[in-house]
């Protein structure tokens, strides 16, 4: 016969599966990875203290999702405070894997629809707004489920969903397509070739007419204050910020950053300085390119060669 504590090891021993899924949502729900790891471990915690409490946990999954979700709102009730005084455009921190190489077990099943640009967009929304578009939208919750997590009814869920998506479609916002993979990692390789070896009318013609260039920095790495849309522009700042990074002896790697093709910058000690990813129309184009420059947001990458991308250091 196993006591409480017996049977809650074995309970958070099984639950261990779920930390694929818990990550992905606090990511979405709060565009960090730090803060998602966080609130993962938090969760986790809280069904360690359950079954010390002797309270019965009959649906692991349930239990876990649910107590992600709530705890990401409280967390955005505040981080909402810190956003608005950030400096300069705000993207979320990047999530890098390889083809080869998913990444890190909690970061492996990080759901397509969580690109930047997607974390972007629920910004406009309230926390509770962003839950329930993010279950339903990034993971294809049913309302009855997503009733349950957020603690509201289903008929109310339904409302705050179309109010939700009301509102992006009304700022003029789209949402992301699906990432196309084999065809857009070809892409954004010939991207890139074209813009390291710095022909301005070739890489011109692979930007969308509606492109747009956005930097994010934090006021600690050098990036652009507001956005860029003029295609030659955006050509203009790409080819002269290849140019300027291979003065400084920073390389390029191709990776996928949040489902989407993109790049990893490191320079001589093998340090992640940036983190690039693309968003492609769908007639082959790049319409968005968005660069993570801000060390605090890539921090949890570590050096290049932990992400697979390249050979260890001997």
């Amino acid at each position: 016969m196993t006591g409480p504590a017996e049977s809650n090891t074995a309970d958070v021993a099984g639950a261990a599966g779920y930390r694929p899924l818990l990550f992905s949502i606090a990511y979405g729900m709060t565009g960090s990875v730090g803060d998602a790891e966080d609130l993962v471990q938090d969760t986790f915690l809280g069904l360690t203290r359950a079954g010390l409490a002797g309270t019965a946990v009959t649906d692991p999954k349930a239990y876990l999702t649910t107590t992600v979700t709530r705890l990401g709102i409280n967390h955005l009730k505040s981080a909402r405070v810190r956003r608005e005084t950030y400096v300069g455009e705000w993207l979320p921190e990047p999530v890098v894997t390889t083809a080869e190489r998913p990444g890190p077990a909690e970061h492996a099943e990080l759901a397509d629809s969580l690109s930047m640009a997607f974390l972007v967009l629920l910004e406009a929304l309230t926390p509770v707004e962003r839950a329930v578009f993010t279950l339903r939208e990034a993971f294809g919750y049913g309302y009855p489920e997503v009733a349950g997590m957020v603690g509201r009814s289903e008929a109310n869920c339904r409302q705050i969903f179309a109010r939700a998506r009301k509102r992006l479609t009304s700022s003029g916002a789209a949402l992301p397509p699906p990432a196309r993979r084999a065809e857009g990692e070809e892409l954004a390789r010939r991207f890139f070739e074209v813009a390291e070896g710095g022909d301005l009318d070739a890489l011109l013609g692979m930007l969308a007419p509606d492109v747009v260039f956005q930097g994010d920095g934090g006021g600690k790495a050098r990036a652009l204050a507001r956005s860029v849309t003029d295609p030659r522009r955006v050509a203009q700042l790409l080819v002269g910020g290849f140019r300027r990074i291979r003065r400084l002896g920073v390389h390029l790697v191709p990776a996928r950053v949040n489902g989407r093709p993109g790049a990893v910058a490191y320079d001589a000690e093998r340090r992640v300085v940036n983190v690039i990813e693309l968003d492609l129309a769908p007639d082959g184009t790049v319409r968005a390119v968005r660069a993570v420059s801000n060390p605090d947001k890539l921090a949890h990458l570590g050096p290049v060669s932990d992400l697979g991308l390249l050979p260890a250091a001997r």
